[in-house]
Order: C-alpha cells, then structure tokens, then sequence
C-alpha cells in the first residue's frame, strides 16, 4: 500500500496586524506499486498519434516507432487503445463499431496493435479537440477504469477546428483522464500544447528530432505505469473569515491549482492532482486571515492528500503574531526559493511572446530577470536554454543581449521547460 507523508516548511510569524500566510508543503509518496495492479481499479492507456499530412514521411515514421515502443511498456492487462488524428479521430485500434473501444494487453492485443499502427499514413488536417473527444469517449466505453491516461503527438498547429472547439473539448476531458503531450519538430504551438496538457494534469514538452520519439515514449509510459496511486486529492481546510489566495504545485512543475479547486464542506476545498508514483511534490499555500494582535497563535490551514475518502497525510500551516521583527522579517528559505521559481516561469514566457512581437526591449529586461532568478535559485537547466537565447554579460545582475538567429527549436525548448523547477540546494 502507497504511503504519503508531508512536511511543512514556512515563517509562522506575522507582525502586529499581519494577515498573509506563505507555505510550502512538502508531499511524498512511496510504495506506489504499479499502474491498475494495485486493487484500487483498472488502468486505461490511449496512444494518440498525429497522422496529418504535415507529418511527412520522416515524422510519420519515426511516430509509428515510437506508438510501437510504447506498446511494449504496457503492463499487461492493462486496457489500451491507439487514436490515429488528422481533422477528424479514428479508432485504429482496437477495430471495433460498438461496445468496448478498449482491449487489455496481451501478446495478442500488442501484436495486433502494432499491426494496426503499421498502416498509418500522414494525410490531411489538424483538429485535436475532436481526437480528445474521441479518447474520452473511449475511456467512458470501459466502465471501473481507476486511472485513464493519454500520450498525444503532434507536429503541427490546430488549423482545421476553432479555437473554442478546442477548449470545449479540453473541458469536456478535464478531470477525466490525464495527457501527456508531446510536440515534434517547430512547427506546433507551444500555448496551444500547454493548455491542453495543464487542463489535463499532465505535461509538455518538444520532441526537436524525431529520432528521439522512441526513447521519450517509452518514457512516458514507464512513468505512467509507475503510478499506482490511480488519483489523489489536495484538502486544504481553512478557519472560518479565512481566505485561500493562491494553491500552486511548484515541484517538479509550476501549475497553478487555485481555480480548480471545488469546496468539500463550508471550510475544506478539494483541489485534484491526479495520479501518483514514487515521488515528491511541493505545493505552495498563501491564506489570507483576518489580522490578529501580539501574542495570539491560529492555525492558518490542514493540508491534506486524500486517495478517495480516506485522509494519507496531513500538514499543518501556522500564524503566531509577535512584535519581534528579527521573527516577523525572516524569509522562510524554501518559500524564498519557490516564489522565484514561479517567477522565472512567468519571465520567460513573457520574455519569449515579447520577443516574438518584436519589443526587444521587454524581451531583453524580461529574460535578463529569467537569468538572474536562474542563477539565484540553483536552475541549471533554464540557465543552459537561456544562454541558447541571449548573450549573458551578468547573471547575478540580469544583464543580458538578445542572441541573434536563435533557432526556433531552441526558444520552444526554453518556452516547454520554463515550469520545470529545481528543489532547493541543500
């Protein structure tokens, strides 16, 4: 059986009238067992490849390879599908009218998947909402999956449904099932791609070569069938006259939860989180409470992880007011540490949409502030993606140069990777 544990990490001191409550709260699982083989429920896998004419023939190649490797890193028993999408959704496997849309792994099954994904051809448009759509649709077909996860492809922009199309279909699957998506090549929207996978509790990433579609594939799907726990909830309870002002994962990503939360009681929001494996994540907390005077203590929020109705782990969130301000001026480091990781997020997608608008002046300040937030907060990656971007004169002051003929692979990188955090040195 999963076990959770949490830890807090904050300053519980607040001046004489003080009313903002930061935390970061620690939560980590261990024992997660494998995807669907722990008794919580079936788990459900749908592969869905971009078969679009944009995809050629190097692309389309390397994705059927990919589609197969990840066939190989699916538990068996476990139910399974492949989408093939261009501007509408086919069910290529399992081939079916009605009923089930789902078959478990077995040798069989897999063998006849691979089959099936060796007949894609690259033909015709790009409508992702209709290939969610479809993906939905065939995880509702098989009744009792626990947990439902996707691994999306494509190589191109949305063209050929609208924008709302689009997001009516993200909402329809949000809370539903997860993806992960994955874009290969230049050629694709990296907002377009993100909003779909954060709806999704999943990830976003670019694939620059496709030779490297197998290996990011069989990734993806190990990870996936790592996660036992089939799905988790964040409970954040606050006193009455309290106010949540912002839930953030900030660990391994920055994903801000705060609009997703749906009350459990008066007091108890439940905020979702999906599925769990072996692994830690960070969330910070900022509650608003009603100002109090020296000398009085008051517990500010219970953090919970809850696997349905039972409560895993729990945290407990602080406020002592003092008058002391050696206690009330410090920065608790960890807090200090994420609220910079948020923020080199935020620059960098700033910095990259000025940049492509032409205001080289916004762009520059903007990602000279990424640079610095880097530096300070340990993030070698963003560093080394930065530096791809612009000519760093210094970091620790955030003077930097706009590179000149940056390549486009390099910028989505930069943009793909802006929520990946590191924890805290030390």
């Amino acid at each position: 059986m999963a076990l959770f544990t949490s830890a807090v990490y904050q300053n519980e001191f607040l001046p004489d009238g003080g009313t903002d409550v930061n935390a970061i709260v620690t939560i980590a699982c261990s024992g997660a067992g494998a995807a669907g083989q722990t008794g919580s429920g079936d788990a459900g896998e749908i592969i869905i490849v971009d078969t679009s004419g944009s995809m050629g023939e190097a692309n389309m190649r390397a994705a059927k390879q990919a589609a197969m490797v990840a066939l190989d890193h699916i538990l068996d028993g476990t139910y399974f599908a492949i989408v093939a999408g261009n501007h509408k959704a086919y069910l290529a496997y399992p081939m079916v009218q009605s009923g089930a849309g789902m078959v478990r792994m077995s040798d069989r099954s897999r063998a006849e998947a691979r089959r099936a994904i060796s007949y894609f051809q690259s033909d015709g448009g790009t409508a992702m909402g209709n290939w969610l759509n479809l993906a939905k649709a065939l995880f509702d077909s098989v009744g009792g999956l626990a947990q439902k996860h996707a691994i999306l492809l494509t190589d191109g922009e949305n063209h050929n449904e609208t924008q709302q199309q689009l997001d009516l279909a993200i909402q329809n699957c949000a809370g539903h099932f997860q993806v992960d998506a994955r874009g290969v090549g230049v050629d694709w929207k990296v907002a377009e791609i993100r909003k779909i996978a954060h709806t999704l509790l999943g990830t976003v990433d670019i694939i620059p070569n496709p030779s490297q579609l197998g290996q990011v594939f069989a990734e993806l799907m190990r990870a996936s069938m790592g996660r036992g726990v089939a799905s988790a909830d964040l409970r954040i309870w606050i006193p009455q006259g309290a106010r949540v002002l912002f839930v953030r994962q900030v660990s391994p990503t920055v994903e801000d939860l705060t609009q997703r939360g749906v009350p459990l009681n008066q007091l108890t929001q439940v905020f979702p989180t999906g599925s769990w494996g072996d692994e830690e994540r960070d969330y910070h907390l900022q509650i608003r409470l009603a100002a109090k005077s020296v000398g009085q203590e008051q517990l500010a929020a219970r953090v919970q992880l809850a696997v349905g109705a039972e409560v895993l782990t729990q945290g407990l969130v602080k406020a002592k007011w003092s008058a002391d301000t050696n206690l009330t001026a410090q920065i608790n480091p960890e807090v200090a540490h994420y609220t910079g990781q948020t923020e080199l997020a935020q620059v960098i997608q700033d910095g990259l949409s000025a940049k492509a608008s032409g205001d080289e002046q916004t762009a520059t300040t903007k990602l000279g502030r990424a640079v610095q937030l880097a530096s300070e907060t340990g993030n070698a990656e963003a560093t080394a993606k930065l530096r791809k971007v612009v000519e760093i004169t210094d970091a620790r002051s955030g003077t930097v140069r706009l590179k000149i003929g940056v390549a486009k692979a390099d910028e989505m990188a930069l943009d793909t990777s802006s929520t990946k955090t590191t924890r805290i040195r030390g």
